[in-house]
């Protein structure tokens, strides 16, 4: 609750800071605002978790996997915001707004992953989308960027209607909107429930899987991912995908454990279909930020696997997974910023000779790639040994675990490519200079990857 309070005035801080004719100041601010934040949140593992602690009179709870999320959710923030300077310089708007909304998108992706209650979760989920619409049609000069904003927009719109259309079921059907109330409806009736009930729960998994990105509800994402500033398509790839999947965890944990027959065959049949969808499609792409964007999907798909299996470990899983993609995607994108604003392009062939002048850019992005593609001693392996062996523990999904195998494998030809273009391909990469802050965020990220592919302990023990 403290995180979303200090979010919450840094972001009315960073407004105020606006009025400083200095632009310098804003992002040390805004990363500072984040840091003191960070170390808010370590403070509520302190909580006695058996007792978890609840806020608003029962709307929203600290326990061990909100502490984990959001710190996910905030170090992800803070390693991604230091490539917004070129983006930033070259804008003629203050920016003091765009700090501010980000700050404010992450008071409700925080409160997505802590909420009791519905009507929290749909302020959460709101606070976060209307942020990222504004984000992604910031740059007014760009018809795609436009185009991208009005597309999300209604989309989103469209969803959250669905969503909230949702919650007025279940609360027919239960009279609660308390997450823990519905659940105890749902275990006290079994056999009995309304049929609102269950066209509730459908119509709350379409909104939440429109969310994340999970096929067939991902029409959206490649357009919108390469429209938006590629700033805010890093964030959006991250922030949003990290909390829609606490969110949807913590519902089908708490809520519908005792539906499980009712859902789970129904969540399995996405997760394949979106596996099958997004890495058949990614082969064939020549950009890379739209490949980056059917990698975003491709993700959801194997998350999907872990949250249908609805294990213990299916919580830890989720958890680690998030953090391995966050943080291999925030190199990719923190690499393409400064590779697109140098060679004016986001396509393959801009990648080409990149290792000649640039090799600690090269180094980063192979890593980003071989993590995303789940090669050991990355993070990215050890999240997907993880998210198969919690499928693997429930049983019953033999034949997803093949695919999702199958797909992994696949995956590793497109994240390739764009590592056989710096290595092994000729081109003119002019030397490209990276600030201080900037440096600092691609060797904590890579750190962080490796850290966690080698000694993944480091966080596994968090989870126990």
């Amino acid at each position: 609750m403290l995180s979303i309070i200090l979010l919450s005035i840094s972001g009315i801080a960073s407004l105020f800071l606006g009025f400083n004719k200095s632009r310098n100041m804003l992002l040390p601010a805004t990363l500072l605002f984040l840091l003191v934040t960070f170390v808010a949140n370590l403070l509520d593992w302190t909580t006695p978790f058996s007792l978890s602690s609840t806020y608003n009179n029962g709307m929203m709870s600290i326990d061990k996997t909100s502490v984990l999320f959001s710190g996910i959710l905030l170090t992800t923030a803070f390693l991604i915001l230091p490539f917004s300077q070129r983006y930033i310089r070259q804008e003629q708007a203050q920016p003091a707004e765009y700090y501010a909304i980000l700050l404010f998108s992450l008071v409700g992706a925080v409160m997505m992953t802590s909420f009791e209650n519905l009507i929290m979760l749909f302020v959460g989920v709101e606070i976060l989308s209307i942020s990222m619409y504004v984000l992604t049609g910031s740059d007014k000069r760009n018809l795609r960027s436009t185009e991208a904003a009005l597309k999300y927009f209604l989309m989103g719109s469209f969803a959250t209607g669905i969503l909230l259309f949702g919650f007025a079921m279940l609360y027919g059907a239960t009279m609660s909107f308390s997450i823990k109330g519905i659940g105890t409806y749902v275990a006290e009736n079994a056999g009995n429930l309304s049929p609102l009930l269950y066209i509730g729960l459908v119509l709350v998994l379409i909104g939440i899987l429109f969310k994340v990105s999970a096929a067939p509800f991902h029409f959206w994402t490649p357009d919108v991912y390469e429209g938006a500033p590629s700033l805010f398509t890093g964030f959006m790839s991250t922030i949003v995908k990290t909390a829609g999947f606490a969110a949807l965890y913590r519902i089908l944990s708490v809520a519908f454990t005792e539906l499980y027959s009712f859902w789970w065959l129904s969540i399995l049949a996405v997760a394949i279909l979106t596996l099958l969808i997004s890495n058949l499609t990614a082969v064939y792409q020549n950009s890379f930020k739209r490949m980056m964007a059917y990698s975003s999907i491709s993700h959801a798909g194997y998350l999907l696997l872990a949250v249908t299996a609805l294990k213990d470990s299916s919580q830890d899983s989720i958890i680690f997974y998030s953090a391995a993609y966050s943080f291999a995607t925030v190199i990719a994108f923190g690499v393409l910023i400064n590779v697109a604003d140098s060679k004016g392009s986001e396509d393959f062939e801009a990648f080409n000779g990149l290792a000649k002048n640039n090799p600690f850019l090269a180094f980063a992005l192979t890593i980003s790639m071989l993590s995303l593609a789940g090669i050991p001693m990355t993070a990215g392996f050890v999240g997907k040994f993880l998210i198969f062996s919690s499928a693997f523990e429930r049983g019953g999904m033999t034949m997803a675990l093949v695919i999702a195998v199958l797909m992994s494998a696949v995956s590793i030809y497109y994240y390739l490519k764009v590592i056989i273009a710096m290595y092994m391909k000729d081109g003119n990469t002019a030397e490209i200079e990276l600030s201080s802050l900037q440096r600092t965020a691609l060797w904590l990220a890579l750190a962080l990857t490796i850290l966690l592919g080698v000694y993944p302990s480091v966080l596994t023990n968090l989870l126990a």
